[in-house]
């Protein structure tokens, strides 16, 4: 049996796949922790060929992407082929950008695995609720939400929106959903009419086996200081990281979850 390549950013997700994956090869362009015991191989964005066989040196015969990765600062000189080819690609938005990196391991004969599919216990089921239950007002503020991701989807925009009372309050970009948050939770009061509700999801028509939206107890924290009343995610669709954790944090603040 081939092996997986963990294409790994920062955050707990890469560590929670390979656990779960036998003999995995752990990949990092930056500088993060990696687990005991597995094999890593450094690799540079300029240097895309060298990586494509180191890792089919190793038996690598498909990949996964997880965590969190900086944007990296790029010497063109150093550029091979195969980054001219992702470098061609910058300036498009993200989805063009991420379309490109698979087609690129792809290209080279290599399966990509989705996080979801080599872990499935880490995304919630239809009807998930914890903590409170929501209100009428908070129903209709994920409808507002949702309503305006799935109006920017076609842009390329973000993954999260904010709804208060109606009014949207935010709406994530490149700058990320905490980022986002932290500019909620400096709203003046007298322009929120609500509490309000952060909706996170996939862009429509995402490729779920790259980018898959993610939370975890830094996100709750985020939604509480911003002073929201709770968040709503579609089933399958978002990792949930530290999830015994996550719920008992949400029930403790007095917020609801809820998969959809």
């Amino acid at each position: 049996m081939t092996r997986t390549a963990i294409i790994a950013g920062s955050d707990a997700l890469p560590r929670l796949l390979a656990e779960a994956l036998n003999n995995p090869v752990y990949v990092t362009l930056d500088p993060v922790e990696v687990p005991e015991g597995i094999e890593h191989v450094t690799a540079r964005i300029e240097k895309l060929g060298r990586l494509f066989k180191d890792l089919k040196s190793r038996d690598v015969g498909a990949v996964t992407f997880a965590g969190a990765m900086s944007r990296p600062k790029v010497n063109p000189v150093l550029m091979d082929r195969h980054a001219l080819r992702l470098a061609m690609s910058l300036g498009k938005g993200d989805d063009a950008l991420l379309r490109e990196v698979l087609a690129l391991f792809e290209d080279q004969g290599f399966l990509v695995r989705g996080a979801t599919e080599i872990r499935p216990d880490l995304v919630l089921e239809p009807g998930v609720i914890w903590g409170r239950k929501p209100t009428r007002q908070d129903e209709e503020d994920t409808a507002r939400a949702q309503a305006v991701l799935d109006a920017l989807g076609p842009l390329d925009v973000g993954q999260g929106a904010v709804c208060a009372g109606g009014q949207m309050l935010g709406i994530e970009t490149l700058q990320g959903t905490d980022a986002m948050l932290s500019f909620v939770a400096r709203t003046p009061a007298h322009l929120r009419r609500s509490n309000g509700v952060l909706v996170k999801a996939p862009k429509r028509g995402q490729d779920m086996r790259i980018d898959v939206p993610t939370i975890g107890l830094s996100t709750i924290e985020a939604v509480i200081e911003a002073g929201l009343g709770g968040l709503v995610i579609p089933s399958g669709e978002v990792i949930v990281l530290d999830r015994d954790a996550v719920e008992a944090r949400v029930k403790e603040a007095g917020l609801f979850l809820k998969a959809q």
